[in-house]
């Protein structure tokens, strides 16, 4: 019985979700307008990739020292 307005809900934020996604603006790339040279800076989702990379490197050369 639970899973009916659950269902529901996840369902319509999901719709929501999708219908509310815009494209970015036209930029260097093909059919834009702007200078191809412009540097593409550096968003959260970058910085979480390099911040985990780096947390499972550390984990590994920790254990690889635990071993020795």
């Amino acid at each position: 019985m639970k899973k009916i307005p659950f269902l529901f809900i996840f369902t319509f934020f999901t719709l929501v979700g999708i219908v509310d996604v815009q494209a970015q603006p036209g930029g260097g790339g093909p059919g834009g307008g702007g200078d191809p040279n412009d540097p593409v800076p550096i968003t959260g989702v970058e910085w979480l990739l390099i911040a985990g990379a780096g947390f499972g490197a550390k984990k590994l050369y920790d254990k690889k020292q635990q071993k020795k």
